[in-house]
């Protein structure tokens, strides 16, 4: 299967007003690929495409909520009127509520499954017909490693990351049996610093925060820009996820044991904050609209993304990549008993 280069491609970034979706429009336009951004946040698509195009770069913005069907159809439709076609569809959107479980209200947990699941689901739906026109293409869709490991506290989020690797198996078991060309790719981050946090409906009476170490938001779309050159089933960001999918596989148990020790208390911060604070569950939170979130003091690098972008190099390295990775996780453990 062959994709074409960046600097060729028209692509889609959907949920790109702020996080990973932002920052893979710059990346994808400072190589020259058209791009249009799609949000509901009008005033972080504005100010988007202001810095593409002091980049020199070409973009176009739609504002949409990706809970209806009919918007995400605008989206996929104006990118084709506008560039003549589409090359490679990106999927970010995503809403969360953090909170016990029995504290959801039946519409809240609807409404994450509307956007983080469905919204992905559409934009296949949308997607597919103007790819499969061009022969090929790639639909790039951003999970999360609760698709693999859910988390207490975060059951609509996990529930519908789950969802979304479901839906992307069958699918990209029946296009490899139309032979087509179009490449399916789940893209599954660890904890990244966005502003995700940020945007989180919480319950718990705090900010929330994800269970450290942080990665970079440019890790991902370091993962987003490779796949869509490179045809890519899946793509783990992050050494700790890559041990969390091997400590899954192995022993569910164990990982269940780890998160009554430490998934409750690790996902709260210090600071204050009610039910009431801005989230984006209903509507955007325009004070947001950035790439990186509030923990960069708790970012990481990451040795094994490097390996899966230079698969040529071969994975005969891998134990010491893993070893490395552990390392990595127990300094990461370290840091934070120490902070």
């Amino acid at each position: 299967m062959q994709l074409k280069r960046i600097e060729q491609q028209v692509v889609a970034i959907v949920g790109a007003s702020s996080g990973i979706g932002r920052e893979a429009a710059l990346r994808f336009a400072a190589r020259g690929a058209k791009v249009v951004v799609a949000a509901r946040s009008e005033p972080g698509l504005a100010s988007l495409v202001n810095e593409i195009h002091q980049l020199g770069g070409d973009a176009t913005a739609i504002t949409a909520d990706v809970s209806e069907y009919e918007q995400v159809k605008v989206i996929a439709d104006k990118t084709v009127a506008t560039y003549g076609r589409l090359d490679t569809w990106v999927h970010s959107s995503a809403t969360a509520i953090v909170a016990p479980f029995e504290q959801v209200t039946p519409e809240e947990f609807k409404r994450v499954i509307d956007v983080t699941l469905m919204g992905q689901v559409y934009g296949a739906m949308v997607a597919l017909p103007h790819l499969k026109r061009e022969g090929q293409g790639a639909l790039i869709h951003i999970s999360s490693m609760e698709g693999r490991r859910a988390l207490p506290l975060q059951s609509s989020y996990s529930s519908a990351k789950h969802g979304v690797e479901g839906f992307l198996e069958s699918l990209r078991v029946e296009l490899q049996h139309e032979g087509s060309a179009v490449s399916v790719t789940s893209i599954k981050p660890a904890v990244i610093n966005t502003p995700f946090y940020n945007n989180a409906l919480t319950k718990l009476g705090v900010k929330p925060t994800g269970l450290p170490p942080y990665y970079a938001p440019s890790l991902v779309t370091d993962a987003v820009l490779y796949t869509a050159e490179h045809p890519t089933r899946d793509f783990i960001v992050g050494d700790v996820g890559k041990i969390l999918d091997i400590l899954q596989r192995l022993s569910p148990a164990l990982v269940d044991s780890f998160l009554v020790l430490a998934g409750f208390q690790g996902q709260q911060t210090n600071e204050l904050k009610s039910a009431d604070a801005p989230n984006n569950l209903y509507e955007p939170v325009p004070e947001n609209d950035r790439v990186e979130g509030d923990f960069g003091n708790l970012t990481i690098p990451s040795v094994t993304d490097w390996l899966d972008r230079h698969p040529a190099l071969g994975w005969g390295v891998a134990g010491s990549a893993v070893g490395a990775a552990f390392l990595a996780l127990l300094a990461a453990q370290a840091f934070n008993s120490d902070h």
